[in-house]
């Protein structure tokens, strides 16, 4: 989605448009967290001004996720949702920065030209909503470490001894008999 400069004013204004999810997925694909996959396009509320040469845009955007539970392996669906506030600025103010990042700097972009892309931001939004660690419930319980079972759906049989591990020292410790004379 782009934006005209010129046509962004002072008056708060109301976008709500649909972002495809076909280049999040590239993204995804490609990272680490590659247990995500958008399967629908982002849903985008927006509201945006301009204030001197500053643009500023808050929102909220959401879609639906599939992704892979990291402890029990099996895929479920969720939807993702995140609100967003970021300032975009001309290239040339984001230039004069001193290199060093402060909070707010990460809701800081620069644009250039005649037209603002708003697409690479409400990516990098949408990659923002997805947990590190995708569970398909808090309370999954996993996989059985040693025969595979989901452990969900019911027990299983295996022994799974967990020793203490404040003991762990003493298994590293030789006993040996010493004759004294």
């Amino acid at each position: 989605m782009k934006l005209r400069i010129d046509d962004i004013t002072a008056d708060v204004k109301e976008l709500w448009f649909n972002e495809s999810e076909q280049e999040t997925n590239h993204l995804l694909a490609k990272g680490p967290i590659q247990e995500y996959r958008i399967l629908a396009p982002l849903d985008v509320d927006l509201s945006y001004y301009r204030s001197g040469m500053e643009l500023f845009f808050e929102g909220k955007l959401s879609a639906p996720v599939m992704a892979t539970c990291a402890r029990c392996a099996e895929e479920f669906s969720r939807p993702a949702a995140r609100s967003f506030r970021f300032v975009v600025a001309p290239k040339s103010v984001g230039d004069e920065a001193n290199g060093d990042l402060r909070n707010e700097d990460l809701e800081f972009s620069v644009y250039e030209g005649e037209d603002v892309d708003l697409s690479p931001l409400i990516r990098e939004q949408m990659l923002l909503a997805l947990p590190t660690r995708p569970l398909c419930d808090e309370d999954c319980r996993g996989l059985c470490p040693v025969c595979g079972t989901n452990l969900n759906n019911g027990t299983c049989d295996c022994r799974t001894e967990v020793p203490d591990p404040r003991l762990a020292i003493l298994r590293n410790l030789k006993v040996g008999r010493s004759s004294a004379n």
